[in-house]
C-alpha cells in the first residue's frame, strides 16, 4: 500500500474556497508545512483532489492545519470516477494525525472530502492534511449494450476442480442483467445476474432425479447496486462451501449433493460485436437531498398554456414534498408528493375545492423511479415508470398558466409571501436526477456554480442512499424497515426484543423463572441461548421451593416394539423432542446443573449389552453423535446396566438382566443421568431377529434442574485476569453478569484488536459509575451509569450491557438503563484481534484491577466457564470465597470478617476488643474499691435507657471477661435493675470464682471455679443465659449485703474485655466515639496492656504495602541515605 498525495502536482488539487492564499489546497499533504482551509462564508465547503489514475483505496490518513487549533471534527468521503459523479463514505477525525482503514476497498480516481464538524475552542476553523494510501488498479475493461455476449472456453473443453475463485468489477445503471454463466455436462451450475439492484448467485454440484434432490443453491447479497459505482464481487468455492462478496458484505453457504467437483464449460456472457475495451462514462448527474431544510428552485417559462415536468427520483422514506410549482395570475398551484409510497397529486384552484389522486405502487423501495407530469386546461396526466398504457389522466375544469419557479424536495424558508412554495408536507429525503421543466434538461453544473436556480443543502453529483436493511440488521428474523436516515425492526411474533430484535423475550431455563418469584408448575418458554442463533421453545416446569425442574418430552414416551433386528441390520429409534430441535436440547442439558433420563429396554429372548465380555447389540446415542455401552442406573464407561451396580441381576454371570437370554420377559432400565452423555438421541437395537425374539424400548422425558450459567463463580484475590478466546461478536455485543466487591474501582473485562482502533470494557470507574467504554468506527465513546447508591458494598449486583448499530446502554439491579444512541449508520465495527481479558493484567498500569466475585458471565448468549479457569496460584479462586474464608489470622472474639479479596479486615464494633483482628482488649489497672461506698469505682449508664421508660425484657445474656489478680475478695462485674433483680461474678477470698444472680424473690449461687484464680495469670470468663426473663437497666443501682462483703477491699489488679451483651464499658471509655461516653470514673484507672496475650502480625495487603508499586501511581519509595 503506497501513499498517494504526497507525489501530487499542485494542479491536482481544487477546493470550493480558501482562508487565503496560505492555505490553498495545494497545501492540504499530510505533514506539511500549513494546510488547507476554506472561507469563513463558504456554506458548502469541500476539497477534491485527481489522483490521476484509478486506485484501490484502502486508507487514509488526516490531520489538522500547521501549529493551529484547525482541524476537522467530522467529514463526509465522496469518491468518484469522474469529478462530478460520486458516491461517499464517512468518518471521524482529530487535531492529531488519524489513520481510518476503510471497511472495505474501493476504486476511485477522484477524492472529495466535505468538512461536517471542526474544533470551534480558542478560535478553531476548518483545517485540513491528507493522505490517502492504495494500490494502482490494473484490469482490463469491456462496456456492454445489454445483448451482447462472448464466451470463453477452456482447453480441452472442459475442467474438474475441487476449488474455484471468480472475481469480477461492474457498474450499471441498469436493475437486471445477467454477468456470468457457466454449466457442466453433470449438471453442475454457476450464474451470476443482478435483479431489482441485487446480485443473485445459482450454484451447483448436479442434482439427483432418483433421489429427487436438487443440488442447487441460490445466495442474494447488495442492494441498490444500479448506482453507476464500481462495485467488486468474489465468489470463492471450496468443495461444497462457497463464500459470496459484494464490497463488504459476505454470505456463506453450504450447497450441492455429496460430490465436491465441479465439472464446468465455462461461458462468460459479455460483448463481442458491440465490446468497447474502455467504460465510456454515462453522464449521470443525481443530487442528494439529505438536509432537514434541503431544497432546489430551478426557473421555469412563465405563462405558458401547457406544462410539462419530468424527473427520476429514488427514497426510503414514506412521505416527502417531490415538486410544488404556483400558477401565473393566481390561478392556483400543483403540488407532487410522496405519501404512503404513492405518488400524490394536488391541484389547488382558488375559490375552489382543491383535486387529489395518486398514481404508483410502492414507490419508495429504493429504486428509481420516472415521474412524467403534463398538463393543460382541463387536462392533467401523470405516467409513472414509462409504462405504456399506466398514465393517469384527469379532465376537470381548470386552467394551467405556468408559473416561473419550480420547487423540488422541499420548499424554503422565506418571509416572502408573493409566489412562495407552500406545502403541509415533509422536506423530501432521497435523490434525483435527469430534472426536464417544458422539455428543458435542468443543467446541474450550472446550479452547482450559482448562476442559475437556487438550492439549500444539496449534494450535487452524487446519490447518497444507502441500504440499511441490508444485509439485515433485525436479527432472529426481525423486519427491517428503514427510511431514509434510520431503520426500526419488528420484532413481533419472533421471541425478541429490542431495537435489533437480539434480546430474548423469555428466560434461560425454569431455574430463572423460579428466581424470578414463578412458584406455579406448567409450561413456560425459555431460550437457553437468550441472544443466541437458537430459538425459544416449551417445556414443562416442575416449580418446587429449593429447585425447579425442565422436562422436555419428546414421541418415544410411550415406547417402541422391535423385531426382525440384528447387529449388521440394526432398528434405530431415532427420538423427536417436541417444539425443540436437537441443539436447543443439548444447550438446555449443557447449562443445567443435573439432568437426568429414564430409559427402559424390556427383552424377551433379546440382548442387550452382550455382557461380560461380548460386542453390545444394543446402545444409545447421545451428545455429539457419542455412542454409549452402559444403561440405565449404571456409570458412565462401566459397560453394565442398572441392577449390575445393585447386584440383583436374574443371573449373576451377566451384568444386565436381559444379557441372560431367557425365554421370559425381563427388563433392564434405570436413570441415566451422566448430564454430558445426555439428551438421547438415538437407541439402536440390534438383538430380535431369532425366533421368538423380541424387544419393547421406551424413553422417559429429559428433566434438568439447575442453572449451571447463574451460579459459575470466581473471585479475584490479586490483580490478574482470566484469558477467553478472541470474542466475535458480529453487530451486536450483550454483556451480562453478577459482581461484588470492597474496591471502588477495577475493569472487569475488556476486548481489543492490535492498534485499540476497537475495542470493549466495562469497568467500576468510582464507588457509583459503572461506565461501558468503546470504539467501534467513531472514536472513543462511553455510557455511564450513575448509581443512586454505592456499588462497592460487597454485595451483590447485576450488571447488563448492549451495543448495537443504534445505541449502546448499560444498567445495574433493578435502575433504569443508561443509553447513548447513535446517528443513522448501517454498521459498527467490531473486529477484535486479541483474547477476551476478565479482569486486567497488572502490567497495565492505565488501568484499575478488579478485585472481587464475578459469576454468570454471558456474552452474546454463551455463557463463559469463569470456574474452568480458576487458578489459587495467580488469585483466581473457586466460588466467592476471599480472603475470610482460609484467613491466615482469624478474626479474635467473635468479631466480623470484612471480605477484601485481596486482603480482609475485622470489624470489632460488636466485641470488646479492638486491633487490626480484634485481639486486642481494653486493659486497666488500678485498685477498684467498693463501687457504692468506696473512694475509687467504675458506673456504665446504658446510652438508651431514655427509650425505655418502662424497661425492657432481656430473654438472654451474654458476658464476658477476662481478668488477673493476685488479691481477693473482689466483685469482678456487678449488674443490677430497678427492681432489685441483679447479677454478679464474684471472686471469693479462697481464690475460688462464684456467680450469683437474682430473677425476682430468690437468689441463686453457681460455683464457677474450683481452684484459686488469683494467681496472677489471665483468666477468661464466659456466662451465657436463655430463657428466665429480667427487666433490666445497665446501671449501678442498690448493692445486695452479701455482694458487698466481698468487694472490700475492691479489685486490684487487671480486667479487660468486658462485653455485657452488645455493650463493650471499657471499649467505650478508652475508645470513645462520641464526646461524653456513659462511663463515669472515680479513682485510679488506667488504661495498659498487664497480662495481655502476645501481640498479633498478620499479613500486609499489597495494596497498604509502601513498598508495593501501586496501580497508577508514578512515584516510589525513596531512600537518600
Amino acid at each position: 500500500v503506497d501513499p498517494l498525495v504526497s507525489s501530487l502536482y499542485a494542479n491536482s488539487f481544487l477546493a470550493s474556497s480558501r482562508y487565503n492564499f496560505l492555505y490553498s489546497a495545494n497545501f492540504a499533504k499530510l505533514y506539511g508545512s500549513s494546510g488547507w482551509s476554506p472561507s469563513p462564508r463558504d456554506r458548502q465547503p469541500w476539497l477534491q483532489i485527481d489522483l490521476k489514475r484509478k486506485y484501490r483505496i484502502q486508507a487514509i490518513a488526516t490531520q489538522g492545519t500547521f501549529n493551529s487549533y484547525d482541524w476537522v471534527t467530522k467529514y463526509t468521503l465522496l469518491y468518484g470516477d469522474r469529478p462530478d459523479s460520486w458516491t461517499h463514505l464517512g468518518w471521524g477525525l482529530s487535531g492529531q494525525k488519524t489513520r481510518n482503514v476503510f471497511h472495505y476497498a474501493f476504486t476511485a480516481k477522484h477524492i472529495r472530502l466535505l468538512p461536517l464538524g471542526w474544533n470551534t475552542e480558542n478560535g478553531g476553523k476548518i483545517g485540513v492534511r491528507l493522505e490517502v494510501f492504495g494500490c494502482a488498479y490494473d484490469s482490463y475493461v469491456m462496456q456492454m449494450n445489454g445483448d451482447d455476449s462472448v464466451a470463453y472456453m477452456f482447453p480441452g473443453k472442459r475442467f474438474r476442480t475441487l476449488q474455484d475463485h471468480f472475481a469480477v468489477n461492474f457498474k450499471t445503471l441498469e436493475q437486471d442483467g445477467l454477468l456470468l454463466h457457466s454449466e457442466g455436462v453433470q449438471g453442475d451450475i454457476l450464474t451470476l445476474e443482478l435483479r431489482k439492484g441485487r446480485l443473485v448467485l445459482t450454484i451447483g454440484l448436479g442434482s439427483s432425479t432418483v433421489n429427487q434432490v436438487d443440488g442447487r443453491t441460490t445466495m442474494t447479497v447488495g442492494n441498490i447496486l444500479d448506482d453507476q459505482h464500481w462495485h467488486y464481487v468474489t465468489i470463492k468455492r471450496y468443495g461444497r462451501q462457497v463464500n459470496f462478496t459484494v464490497d463488504a458484505h459476505t454470505e456463506t453457504a453450504i450447497f450441492g449433493c455429496k460430490c465436491n467437483y465441479f465439472f464446468l464449460v465455462l461461458r462468460v456472457l459479455f460483448s463481442q460485436k458491440k465490446m468497447h475495451y474502455a467504460c465510456r462514462d454515462i453522464l449521470w448527474k443525481p443530487m442528494t437531498f439529505a438536509g432537514p431544510n434541503n431544497y432546489l428552485q430551478v426557473p421555469g417559462f412563465f405563462r405558458k398554456p401547457r406544462m410539462f415536468v419530468k424527473f427520476k427520483f429514488r427514497s426510503w422514506d414514506y412521505t416527502g414534498l417531490l415538486m410544488f410549482t404556483r400558477f401565473a395570475d393566481d390561478l392556483g398551484a400543483l403540488e407532487l408528493g410522496l405519501s404512503e409510497g404513492q405518488v400524490n397529486v394536488t391541484l389547488f384552484q382558488p375559490g375552489k375545492k382543491k383535486l387529489q389522486f395518486a398514481a404508483g405502487y410502492r414507490l419508495n423501495d429504493g429504486f428509481w423511479h420516472t415521474v412524467d407530469v403534463a398538463a393543460r386546461d382541463n387536462l392533467l396526466s401523470i405516467t409513472i415508470d414509462e409504462e405504456e398504457g399506466s398514465p393517469l389522466k384527469i379532465t376537470n375544469p381548470f386552467t394551467v398558466r405556468t408559473g416561473d419557479r419550480y420547487f423540488f424536495g422541499g420548499c424554503p424558508k422565506t418571509n416572502n409571501t408573493i409566489r412562495k412554495c407552500e406545502t403541509k408536507l415533509n422536506h423530501f429525503h432521497g435523490c434525483m436526477q435527469q430534472i426536464f421543466i417544458d422539455n428543458e434538461p435542468v443543467d446541474i453544473d450550472i446550479i452547482l456554480q450559482r448562476r442559475w436556480g437556487r438550492y439549500a443543502e444539496l449534494l450535487l453529483g452524487t446519490c447518497g442512499i444507502t441500504d440499511r436493511c441490508t444485509p439485515n440488521p433485525c436479527e432472529h428474523e426481525g423486519r427491517c424497515i428503514q427510511s431514509w436516515d434510520d431503520f426500526i425492526c419488528l420484532c413481533e411474533n419472533t421471541g425478541y426484543k429490542g431495537e435489533v430484535c437480539h434480546m430474548s423475550v423469555y428466560k434461560e431455563s425454569c431455574e430463572a423463572y423460579r428466581l424470578t418469584g414463578k412458584s406455579w408448575s406448567g409450561n413456560y418458554t425459555i431460550d437457553p441461548d437468550l441472544s443466541g442463533p437458537l430459538k425459544p421453545f416449551e417445556v414443562y416446569c416442575t416449580m418446587k421451593s429449593d429447585k425447579a425442574w425442565t422436562i422436555v418430552m419428546h414421541d418415544r414416551i410411550d415406547g417402541i416394539k422391535v423385531t426382525g433386528s440384528t447387529v449388521d441390520r440394526p432398528y434405530i429409534v431415532d427420538v423427536n423432542y417436541w417444539n425443540a430441535s436437537w441443539d436447543d436440547v443439548t444447550a438446555l442439558a449443557n447449562t443445567s446443573m443435573y439432568c437426568e433420563q429414564w430409559i427402559d429396554y424390556s427383552c424377551y429372548k433379546s440382548r442387550i449389552l452382550n455382557t461380560p465380555n461380548g460386542r453390545p447389540y444394543s446402545f444409545w446415542i447421545g451428545r455429539n453423535n457419542e455412542s454409549h455401552e452402559y444403561w440405565g442406573g449404571a456409570f458412565p464407561e462401566s459397560g453394565k446396566c442398572g441392577c449390575a451396580i445393585n447386584q440383583t441381576c436374574t443371573d449373576a454371570r451377566f451384568h444386565c438382566n436381559c444379557d441372560a437370554d431367557y425365554r421370559q420377559w425381563y427388563s433392564d432400565k434405570g436413570y441415566l443421568m451422566w448430564k454430558d452423555h445426555l439428551p438421547v438421541r438415538k437407541v439402536v437395537v440390534g438383538d430380535t431377529n431369532r425366533t421368538g425374539s423380541k424387544a419393547h424400548i421406551s424413553l422417559g422425558p429429559l428433566r434438568c434442574h439447575g442453572d449451571r450459567s447463574i451460579w459459575n463463580t470466581i473471585s479475584f484475590t490479586k490483580p490478574t485476569y482470566i484469558e477467553f478466546p478472541t470474542f466475535r461478536p458480529g453487530s451486536t455485543v450483550d454483556i451480562s453478569f453478577h459482581f461484588k466487591t470492597y474496591r471502588p474501582h477495577g475493569v472487569f473485562l475488556e476486548n481489543s484488536d492490535d492498534w485499540l482502533r476497537n475495542f470493549i470494557r466495562i469497568e467500576l470507574n468510582t464507588t457509583q459509575n459503572l461506565v461501558f467504554i468503546f470504539m467501534v468506527g467513531d472514536g472513543i465513546l462511553n455510557v455511564t451509569l450513575r448509581s443512586p447508591v454505592p456499588l462497592n458494598d460487597n454485595e451483590w449486583h447485576f450488571v447488563q450491557a448492549e451495543l448495537n448499530v443504534k445505541l449502546a446502554r448499560i444498567k445495574v439491579d433493578y435502575q433504569p438503563w443508561a443509553v447513548r444512541r447513535f446517528p443513522g449508520q448501517t454498521f459498527v465495527t467490531m473486529e477484535f484481534t486479541h483474547p477476551l481479558l476478565v479482569g486486567t493484567s497488572p502490567a497495565n498500569r492505565t488501568l484499575w484491577p478488579f478485585l472481587g466475585c464475578l459469576r454468570g458471565l454471558r456474552m452474546n448468549g454463551v455463557t463463559l466457564d469463569l470456574e474452568g479457569k480458576a487458578n489459587e496460584e495467580q488469585g483466581i479462586r473457586r466460588n466467592c470465597t476471599g480472603q475470610c474464608l482460609n484467613a491466615t489470622i482469624p478474626c479474635r472474639n467473635a468479631a466480623q470478617c470484612i471480605e477484601g479479596y485481596a486482603a480482609y479486615t475485622c470489624d470489632c464494633g460488636n466485641t470488646a476488643f479492638d486491633g487490626f483482628y480484634c485481639h486486642k482488649g481494653e486493659l486497666y489497672t488500678g485498685w477498684v474499691t467498693s463501687v457504692f461506698h468506696g473512694e475509687w469505682w467504675a458506673n456504665w449508664l446504658d446510652p438508651h435507657y431514655h427509650n425505655f421508660s418502662l424497661g425492657y425484657n432481656d430473654t438472654s445474656d451474654e458476658i464476658e471477661f477476662s481478668f488477673s489478680t493476685f488479691q481477693t475478695p473482689a466483685v469482678l462485674l456487678y449488674i443490677s435493675s430497678f427492681v432489685q433483680d441483679y447479677m454478679a461474678v464474684i471472686l471469693k477470698k479462697d481464690g475460688t470464682l462464684d456467680m450469683r444472680y437474682r430473677l425476682g424473690l430468690i437468689t441463686h449461687k453457681y460455683q464457677l471455679s474450683f481452684r484459686n484464680l488469683a494467681d496472677g495469670y489471665p483468666h477468661y470468663v464466659n456466662i451465657t443465659r436463655h430463657n428466665r426473663t429480667i427487666r433490666t437497666q445497665v446501671q449501678v443501682g442498690d448493692i445486695d449485703y452479701e455482694i458487698q462483703r466481698h468487694n472490700s477491699p475492691g479489685l486490684v489488679g487487671c480486667i479487660s474485655g468486658v462485653r455485657y451483651n452488645i455493650y463493650a464499658p471499657l471499649k467505650t471509655l478508652f475508645r470513645p466515639n462520641e464526646t461524653e461516653p456513659p462511663v463515669t470514673v472515680q479513682g485510679f484507672v488506667s488504661e495498659s496492656n498487664c497480662g495481655a496475650f502476645p501481640p498479633v502480625h498478620g499479613y500486609v495487603p499489597w495494596e497498604a504495602d509502601h513498598w508495593f508499586t501501586s496501580i497508577g501511581e508514578t512515584t516510589y519509595p525513596r531512600n537518600h541515605q
